[in-house]
C-alpha cells in the first residue's frame, strides 16, 4: 500500500471505478508499487513489471469491483481497492491457478507470510483497505488522500472499523493522520519486509 499523501492543492474528482477503468488502475497501481518493500519481496524479479500489473488487475477486476468497492481519480492516476463486510468472496479467487502462476516461486512463502498476518486481522466485519496508490509523477498532489476518503466515509455511516496493512513506516504516519492506529507490529517468515496491522474506529479523524 503506497503513500495517501495530504492535498498540495486541487485534485481530480474521485468516483466510484466501473470495469472500463480497471486497465488503466492497473497500470497506475502497478507504477505505485514498483519500489513497494512488500511486492519487491513477494513478486517474483523474472518479469515483475507485467506479474505486478497482473496482479493489481486481479485483484481489482476479481475482487474488489465484484465483492467491494473500487474509487478513482477522474483520470486513473490514482485508486483505491476495498473489500466490505457481508461480501461472501469465493475462496477459490485466493487459490486459482492464475494467481498461483503470478506468484510463482513465491507462492509458498507469500502463503506463509499471509498466515501470520491473519492472525492479526480483525475477527469482526470491518472495511479492508487493500490497495491504495497513485502513479509516482502524479505523487504529492494529494490523490491517495482523495481516493481513500469515499471508502472511510462509508465505513463511518456504516458505523463499522477499517483495517489495512502496510510494509513502511513511513506509511504508519500517514495513516495515523487519517485516524489509524497500529494493532500489531508484525515480523515475518522468509525475509519478508516488517508489516504493521492499523484499524480505524468509526468517526476517526
Amino acid at each position: 500500500m503506497t503513500d495517501p499523501s495530504t492535498p498540495a492543492g486541487g485534485s481530480a474528482p474521485v468516483r466510484p471505478a466501473t470495469e472500463a477503468d480497471l486497465p488503466a488502475i492497473a497500470d497506475a497501481l502497478a507504477d505505485a508499487f514498483t519500489d513497494y518493500p512488500w511486492t519487491r519481496w513477494a513478486v517474483p524479479a523474472d518479469g515483475y513489471t507485467e506479474r505486478l500489473r497482473a496482479l493489481q488487475l486481479y485483484f481489482a477486476e476479481r475482487i474488489g469491483l465484484p465483492y467491494g468497492r473500487v474509487w478513482t481519480a477522474e483520470d486513473n492516476a490514482a485508486a483505491s481497492v476495498w473489500t466490505v463486510p457481508g461480501a461472501e468472496i469465493p475462496s477459490d479467487l485466493f487459490t486459482s491457478p492464475e494467481l498461483a502462476a503470478l506468484y510463482g516461486d513465491r507462492l509458498h512463502a507469500v502463503g506463509r507470510a499471509d498466515a501470520v498476518l491473519e492472525a492479526h486481522r480483525p475477527s469482526r466485519p470491518c472495511w479492508f483497505l487493500a490497495t491504495v496508490g497513485v502513479r509516482r509523477d502524479r505523487q504529492g498532489e494529494g490523490l491517495g488522500r482523495a481516493v481513500v476518503e469515499p471508502g472511510l466515509r462509508a465505513a463511518d455511516a456504516a458505523g463499522a472499523p477499517v483495517f489495512l496493512e502496510t510494509a513502511t513506516a513511513d506509511n504508519v504516519r500517514i495513516y495515523r493522520r487519517l485516524g489509524f492506529e497500529v494493532t500489531a507490529e508484525v515480523d515475518l517468515p522468509d525475509g519478508a519486509p516488517t508489516t504493521w496491522c492499523m484499524e480505524r474506529a468509526p468517526g476517526s479523524t
